[in-house]
């Protein structure tokens, strides 16, 4: 008769090796080429690689982001999340080794008398001239080991996957701090641009009050009517509301600042001077592919890239048969006094183990499946960010130079409007110009004073936007 067990075993050889057979991954898209230049700009060195303080000159601003760094609630939850990611690569890199523990049990058993054990107990001497006893003692004392060997680099993959998230999660805070530079700094320059803003209301106000004292003495004169003084009365109440919803705004603002710094609200100290000073930032674009070095998204991007490539590495070898050691060694006696008596109580095992799934691995397949999805969605993630990258920089260096010319303008104008208010309310004065005309050259001149504000403090936007979209303010 011939035995099944050849039989058996070259089944579970060919099963096992059907089960190693890999799956179909997911097509992988073709990354795009980035541009090797920018059309606009032709320097090979990027304002990115300076830090901060040097980019920024005013030194009460760099005070602010000091202390928001210190204090920003967003920056300490991302570096509670770089020690959640650490531990997890060493949590990954444990896995690696086999896990030894002591262990110290007591068991008590009877086994019945009308079974194997129990007869063959009844017979059979634990020592000369003693019966292994009814209630029978179970004293143990030693270690413990298991190890699942790392064959088909299934766990490794799981330690790079981690590593690779960990440093992932480091430049996740880095771009929290870019984020966080960029918001300080366009909150701050809206802040000055504010004060300057309420500065040419307020002295609008005065222009307007003193036109209407005018106006209300030459009614009285019967040189103007009361529609005039009405006409003057509700440009300056306009104007009176236009102050305090300024002030509003100011407040806002401060408060948005004092929470970049983790503080509750409080004044905030600016120079507000500097804001009608030329505000030069030294800008350079440098060469596109120096983003895929700067930009923090960008390497994040390409760190979990690198970490779902490991998961599904690591989901593939699932199909592969395991290998797992386990075992113990230790004092094992059925009285304490005689543990420790050797070599007598000593006692050990050694098992390996080798499994593999041969039936229902759909849910193996699912989750290499999913990992194999997961890894091309990253690519696509990747390549969508350095798009958006290289079109932020685009945008921002195109609105740094058309700005500089629609400024220069509106300066242009503003000097022609305030010359245009002194030669209107001369005019008025003399009977020469009607008070619609000086109404309009005030309006007018408000509105166009208060635009320039509007397009320095774009200007100053554009400069600290164009940083960050190129990888500023981490370092």
């Amino acid at each position: 008769m011939i035995s099944g067990k050849p039989y058996l075993f070259s089944l579970i050889i060919v099963c096992g090796l059907s089960a190693c057979k890999s799956l179909k991954e997911t097509p992988q898209p073709a990354l795009k080429p980035i541009p090797e230049t920018f059309a606009f700009n032709k320097d090979s060195a990027s304002s990115a690689s300076m830090s901060w303080r040097t980019y920024f000159s005013d030194s009460l601003l760099l005070k602010l982001i000091d202390e928001s760094i210190q204090n920003n609630p967003d920056v300490l939850i991302a570096l509670q999340k770089i020690e959640v990611a650490k531990s997890g690569v060493q949590f990954a890199k444990g896995a690696l080794f086999p896990t030894i523990s002591a262990n110290t049990s007591f068991l008590q058993r009877r086994f019945g008398l009308y079974t194997m054990d129990g007869a063959g107990n009844i017979s059979t001497f634990i020592r000369p001239e003693q019966i292994v006893p009814i209630q029978l003692p179970d004293f143990y004392l030693g270690l413990q080991t298991t190890w699942e060997i790392d064959v088909w680099g299934k766990l490794r993959n799981k330690r790079k996957s981690a590593l690779a998230r960990y440093v992932a999660g480091i430049e996740g805070k880095n771009m929290v701090l870019t984020n966080l530079v960029a918001q300080l700094a366009n909150a701050y320059y809206e802040l000055l641009a504010l004060d300057n803003e309420l500065d040419i209301i307020r002295e609008t106000i005065v222009i307007q009050q003193q036109a209407l004292d005018l106006v209300t003495i030459q009614k009285q004169a019967a040189a103007a009517n009361e529609l005039a003084v009405m006409q003057f009365k509700s440009q300056l109440l306009n104007s009176q509301a236009l102050e305090f919803e300024t002030l509003q705004r100011i407040t806002e603002f401060e408060n948005k600042i004092n929470f970049f710094l983790g503080r509750f609200p409080q004044s905030v100290t600016r120079n507000k001077v500097r804001f009608n000073n030329p505000i030069t930032f030294k800008t350079s674009a440098g060469i596109p592919s120096q983003l895929l070095a700067n930009r923090p998204d960008i390497k994040q991007a390409e760190l979990e890239l690198v970490a779902a490539k490991a998961d599904m590495k690591a989901a593939k070898a699932a199909f592969y048969p395991s290998l797992n050691l386990s075992g113990f060694a230790g004092l094992q006696a059925f009285q304490a006094g005689l543990l420790f008596q050797t070599p007598e109580s000593v006692a050990y095992s050694m098992l390996a183990n080798l499994a593999s799934p041969l039936i229902n691995r759909s849910a193996i397949k699912a989750s290499f499946k999913s990992a194999s999805a997961v890894q091309v969605e990253a690519l696509y993630n990747y390549q969508k960010i350095i798009l958006t990258a290289y079109i932020e920089v685009s945008n921002e260096s195109a609105r740094i130079n058309n700005l500089e010319k629609i400024v220069a303008l509106k300066t242009e104008q503003v000097t022609v409007l305030n010359s245009a208010v002194e030669v209107s309310s001369e005019l008025f004065r003399t009977n020469r110009a009607n008070y619609l005309e000086v109404l309009m050259t005030q309006r007018s001149t408000l509105e166009t004073r208060l635009q320039l504000v509007t397009l320095k403090l774009r200007q100053c936007n554009a400069s600290i936007d164009i940083y960050k979209a190129l990888g500023g303010g981490w370092r």
